[in-house]
């Protein structure tokens, strides 16, 4: 296929079914990572830039602003980069250096916040921060991802449509939790087009997402130290919290096992699914989103020394996340 601008090519059916996670069921992985921003923020950032631009308060040339914490940032760097707009991008100190000069190489400006905030975060922070810059600047666009109708209506339209469409039946669909646009929108169709899908949503422990008590969090993508607006609980069956250790060994585990370098959401995802494999009953069909791929975690996730400083030399003790002497 042939695409006039980067950010259209979206691939929105691959899936990769995984063997030997749920033995008596067929488990399906839908990665998102296939795409010029790599990720599953690709179908956010479109579906909110282009809203925008029908409601008159986009244009050509015009200005954006938005808090990210990597993923998203990187979308809309890419979307401003092939359509003409200038993208500032407020983000933290949990931000991978890769995402980090990726965002940068795209034309993007950067704006990073120290300071956490209350829950021991950083989502305030920068919100706060883009305010201030808005109140400044009434011409930049703040898209404003946690609160966005048009980003939960991308997965909706785009990301449930596909599931349904190429695997059919499902039992269970498990998402990972950041802004919940993802999620919320994929509740949305799936409660109207296969009532009968359980839909467990997965978050970080130390996110207050879903009502936890707060607490340190390393790597960016699910998790928020406040409920984003978008976020409506009760439409979820299940709510399941991963380690961020556990999540780091599911990622090396995927890597050595399957040959899938996954990012950090995928491997909370997936950590939370062996954590509930007792409850699918056998002859499941199971979906795991896979939001993005780990070429932007080899310096965290991926990197020994990083893993040991911050959780821990035991998180590298499992045998299956070593590496095999040959």
């Amino acid at each position: 296929m042939i695409y006039q601008r980067a950010c259209d090519i979206v691939t929105d059916d691959v899936f990769l079914e995984l063997d030997g996670v749920l033995p008596d069921s067929r488990l399906f992985l839908k990665l998102e990572g296939m795409n010029p921003a790599g990720s599953v923020k690709l179908k956010s950032a479109l579906g909110m830039v282009e809203d925008a631009e029908r409601r008159g308060v986009l244009w050509p040339g015009g200005r954006i602003v938005e808090s990210s914490s990597g993923s998203l940032g990187i979308a809309l760097a890419v979307i401003a980069a092939a359509r003409g707009y200038h993208f500032t991008c407020v983000t933290d100190p949990n931000v991978s250096p890769q995402s980090l000069a990726l965002i940068r190489s795209l034309g993007a400006e950067v704006v990073r916040v120290t300071r956490r905030d209350r829950n021991g975060g950083y989502l305030g922070t920068r919100i706060a921060r883009i305010h201030e810059m808005t109140e400044a600047d009434p011409g930049l666009v703040w898209l404003n991802q946690y609160a966005n109708p048009a980003n939960a209506q991308a997965h909706a339209r785009r990301t449930a449509t596909s599931v349904l469409k190429n695997i059919g039946h499902v039992d269970v669909l498990l998402v990972g939790a950041g802004t919940t646009g993802t999620l919320m929108g994929c509740t949305r169709h799936f409660r109207a087009f296969s009532p009968w899908t359980r839909i467990v949503a997965v978050d970080t422990t130390g996110s207050v997402t879903f009502g936890g008590p707060p607490g340190p969090r390393h790597i960016p993508g699910l998790g928020t130290s406040r409920r984003p607006e978008l976020c409506r609980p009760d439409r979820v069956d299940e709510v399941v919290l991963v380690d961020e250790p556990d999540a780091v060994r599911m990622c090396r585990r995927l890597a050595r096992e399957h040959g899938l370098p996954a990012g950090g959401s995928t491997g909370s995802v997936v950590a939370a699914l062996e954590a509930i494999a007792d409850r699918i009953p056998a002859g499941s069909r199971v979906v795991a989103l896979s939001p993005d791929m780990g070429d932007r975690y080899v310096k965290t996730i991926y990197d020994d020394r990083w893993v040991a400083d911050t959780f821990g030399a035991d998180v590298l003790d499992d045998p299956r996340t070593r590496p095999v002497a040959v």
